[in-house]
C-alpha cells in the first residue's frame, strides 16, 4: 500500500465554487476540507485561514448551501456546512468515484489556485487514478509514502520519547533556555554524548512529521 500527495491545477471550469471564491483578492489564502459525509446531503467540516467575516463570504459562493455553524479556532475559523449537493464537476465527481483509491483529509485548496491531497492503495489502483484526474488537471506528485495503518505525530522510539520528556521537564526548549543535556542525561541515567543523540534524533524526527504534513 502506498499513500501519494498530488497537488492539481483545475482549469477554471472544473474548480470548485468555493476554491473560485478564495483565488484572487480574497483575504482567504487556504481552506481545508477536513471532513465530509458520504452520504447525498454534503454535510462537511472546513477550517479557513481567515475570520469570520472572510468565511462568511467565502461559504455564501456556494449555491447548495443549507446551513452553516462558524466557529473560531486554530488560527483561523472552523465552518461546519450542510449543503443539498457538494458542487464538484460531473467530471471530477465521476473520476474519483471510479477510482480505487481512498481519500486521506485533509484537502487543501490554496490561493494560488491549486488543490493539495492525499490517496491511499494499491500501486496500480494509484497509477490509474493519476492517468485519469491527470486528463483533467495539471497533476504533480509531491511525495510518496508507504500507508501506514497507524499515524503518529512522530516515528520517535521509546528512549526518544523519554528524552524529549526529561528535556521538557527540565526546561532545556525553555527560552530563555533553563536545562542543559547533562540535565537529561541524569535523568535518563546515561552519558551526556549518549543524551545529546537522543535528543538530535527525537528532534530530527518530530520536525520531519512536521514538515511531511504542511
Amino acid at each position: 500500500m502506498k499513500r501519494i500527495r498530488f497537488s492539481a491545477a483545475y482549469p477554471e471550469r472544473l474548480r470548485h465554487p468555493l476554491h473560485r471564491s478564495i483565488v484572487g483578492e480574497s483575504p482567504i489564502a487556504r481552506a481545508e476540507l477536513l471532513m465530509w459525509s458520504p452520504t447525498a446531503d454534503a454535510t462537511t467540516l472546513l477550517w479557513f485561514d481567515g475570520d469570520r467575516d472572510a468565511t462568511t463570504a467565502a461559504v455564501e459562493a456556494l449555491d447548495s448551501l443549507v446551513a452553516r455553524s462558524l466557529v473560531r479556532g486554530a488560527g483561523g475559523t472552523y465552518a461546519f456546512l450542510r449543503q443539498d449537493d457538494y458542487e464538484f464537476p460531473a467530471a471530477l465527481l465521476d473520476t474519483v468515484a471510479s477510482s480505487r483509491v481512498i481519500f486521506l483529509p485533509p484537502v487543501v485548496f490554496r490561493e494560488d489556485g491549486d488543490v493539495r491531497f492525499e490517496a491511499a492503495g494499491a500501486t496500480e489502483a494509484l497509477s490509474a487514478f493519476h492517468d485519469d484526474l491527470a486528463d483533467l488537471a495539471d497533476l504533480t506528485i509531491e511525495r510518496v509514502r508507504e500507508f501506514e495503518r497507524r499515524r503518529t505525530p512522530s516515528r520517535l522510539t521509546d528512549r526518544q520519547r523519554a528524552a524529549l520528556e526529561a528535556a521538557v521537564s527540565a526546561g532545556y526548549y525553555e527560552v530563555p533556555r533553563g536545562g542543559t543535556v547533562a540535565d537529561v542525561a541524569a535523568a535518563l541515567d546515561c552519558a551526556t554524548s549518549t543524551a545529546g543523540e537522543l535528543l538530535r534524533k527525537a528532534e530530527a524526527a518530530v520536525v520531519e512529521r512536521a514538515v511531511e504534513s504542511e
